[in-house]
């Protein structure tokens, strides 16, 4: 059954986000307040089903092309960049645990398909040690998007091991809300409205199905392979990782552009009332910005259209390929950054006043170009090793 751009549930869906928009906007100012999304948010996007479409079209999910993660933030952006967020995160998640064995599927799908699973993948934050049948877990993650409105988490750790010969092992562990505490800690300037609080575990049992290693979710088959054969989950997780979030900044910088234009149609300069569009400099900036724009998206949808392709061919991506994936998703999302620092320069004074957007995408969208995934000089470092035949220093690829 076709699940990718062009389809009829994929339109379905995208649509969906598209008439969430207006509402989106209007309470995005008590987004902000709340420093979480509102329930009725929450409640709108479970109602649509856009939480749920990378999961397996088994439990009910959509089961649509990875592509779709960047084309539905983008939508959701273009109103809140906080809600785009969230919505990001919390749907990849499904899609990330259709990697983990059957059972720890059946733990979450089966009592609740619609449950939301927060995530931390800063790895050195956790400690587990190997303990009989599973693992004991310790550890203080940050950046736990819409961890409140979460049943379950995925926490990112170190294994720890006294012999040397087994090396460093990276692997992720499914936690119920009930076996970590969330701390109240965000207080932030950009996608205040994303909860991205702390999470602490002290001494907690995770069983070996509820886990998995980050080299078994690497790219080809996975745990989760044997109920789940689409090749959408046996994409390399972490290659792709930008591109979980990239869409956000997509959006967030097209509302901008947008809002930029419309203002600039018609707003007389209070300096000497001459007309904003009739300025050669305006118009060269829209231009600039939209380029900009237009390059990101085109580099994001053609990354996650391409690797899918292959994968579906039998042809796993190999380092130099993952590390061009982590490469184009900063680079990307970068363009973004600069479209909208672009028009909040050429604004003026006007982009100053809390009661607009501008001054929100603008934050927004340097809160989102701060996440690692999005860091140039990281992907861009890790790419010239791995194309000068140096070793990856990604261990995560």
């Amino acid at each position: 059954m076709p699940r990718g751009p062009g389809s009829d549930g994929y339109s379905v869906m995208v649509a969906r986000a598209k008439a969430l928009v207006p509402a989106l906007r209007e309470r995005a100012a008590r987004t902000e307040e709340l420093r979480r999304l509102p329930p009725e948010t929450e409640r709108d996007l479970h109602d649509s089903g856009l939480f749920r479409i990378l999961q397996p079209a088994r439990v009910g999910g959509s089961e649509l092309d990875y592509v779709a993660l960047v084309d539905c933030a983008d939508v959701l952006a273009q109103a809140d960049a906080s809600v785009s967020w969230n919505f990001a995160n919390l749907a990849s998640h499904h899609w990330m645990l259709a990697m983990f064995a059957p059972e720890a599927q059946n733990a979450v799908w089966d009592k609740d398909p619609g449950a939301l699973i927060a995530s931390s993948f800063v790895f050195p934050a956790g400690r587990a040690t190997k303990a009989d049948g599973g693992y004991v877990l310790n550890g203080h993650w940050p950046f736990s998007s819409g961890v409140e409105a979460s049943e379950w988490n995925m926490l990112a750790s170190v294994v720890e091991s006294d012999d040397e010969a087994d090396g460093v092992e990276y692997r992720l562990f499914l936690l119920n809300k009930q076996d970590y505490r969330i701390k109240d800690t965000w207080n932030a300037a950009g996608l205040r409205g994303t909860g991205s609080n702390d999470v602490q575990v002290t001494n907690a049992f995770v069983p070996e199905h509820m886990t998995v290693a980050v080299r078994d979710v690497a790219g080809g088959p996975t745990p989760g392979s044997v109920v789940n054969p689409n090749a959408l989950y046996a994409l390399p997780v972490f290659s792709l990782f930008p591109y979980v979030l990239s869409g956000v900044g997509l959006g967030n910088a097209q509302a901008c552009l947008d809002d930029y234009v419309e203002i600039a149609r018609d707003r007389a300069s209070t300096y000497n009332r001459a007309k904003i569009g009739d300025l050669q400099s305006t118009q060269i900036k829209i231009a600039e910005a939209s380029a900009k724009v237009d390059a990101a998206r085109l580099v994001m949808r053609t990354s996650c259209i391409d690797v899918l392709a292959d994968v579906r061919r039998g042809r796993i991506p190999d380092i130099a390929a993952k590390t061009k994936l982590r490469r184009d998703g900063a680079f990307s999302v970068n363009l973004c950054t600069e479209a909208v620092s672009l028009l909040f320069a050429a604004s003026g004074a006007r982009s100053l006043f809390t009661s607009g957007t501008l001054q929100r995408q603008f934050r927004d969208a340097h809160a989102v170009n701060s996440h690692f995934a999005f860091n140039t000089d990281a992907a861009g470092t890790n790419y010239g090793r791995v194309a000068l035949g140096l070793p990856s220093d990604n261990l995560t690829l």
